[in-house]
């Protein structure tokens, strides 16, 4: 069963290398033990040799900003598939704040966002020996991206606000999972 434990850091930034996306991180960043997912605002930068997604890395497409809104998960399962559902679910939330807020010209492929045909958002899930990961990690600051990007600042969002609403919506959905799955009389 999905469970859920949310948190907002907003103490510092923490930058975000990759290394982050390994068991028990959050736990030990933030001592939250089990499921969870954080927030944090942090620079980007992610060599190749730290990317668990082979496609970058075998394009040579190391990561870049100069700060993005991070979300990290990691959920004590052995699926993979599930795993990529829920970052399918988080990206899919993240899409639906931004367009409640005004924000159009807005599309996704994937698990990829995009504002004006620039990239906002990246995204991978992974398995590890104990835990799936997910990592979603959206612009707030463009300047010095390898590839043309958009981000928060440009859209006038505060990326904090944006962050409590995805970390609270999010863990409604979960409830609303596991209610759907206990009222259901299976024959």
């Amino acid at each position: 069963m999905i469970t859920l434990q949310t948190l907002l850091y907003k103490t510092q930034e923490i930058p975000y290398d990759g290394t982050p996306l390994a068991p028990h991180w959050i736990y030990r960043k933030f001592d939250l033990l089990g499921d969870a997912l954080v927030a944090f605002i942090g620079p980007a930068i992610v060599p190749t040799d730290h990317m668990v997604d082979l496609e970058d890395v075998k394009n040579n497409a190391p990561i870049r900003s100069p700060k993005m809104l991070h979300f990290l998960g990691e959920w004590f399962i052995d699926s993979l598939e599930m795993g990529i559902l829920l970052q399918n679910f988080l990206v899919a939330n993240v899409y639906q704040r931004l367009w409640e807020k005004g924000v159009r010209d807005l599309s996704r492929r994937g698990n990829d966002l995009f504002y004006d045909r620039r990239k906002l958002s990246v995204s991978i899930a992974t398995r590890s020996s104990v835990s799936v990961l997910v990592h979603l990690g959206i612009n707030v600051e463009t300047q010095g991206t390898p590839i043309p990007t958009a981000g928060l600042q440009e859209l006038w969002l505060d990326p904090w606000e944006l962050a409590s609403e995805v970390l609270e919506k999010f863990q409604q959905d979960i409830e609303q999972f596991k209610k759907a799955r206990a009222k259901v009389l299976a024959r």
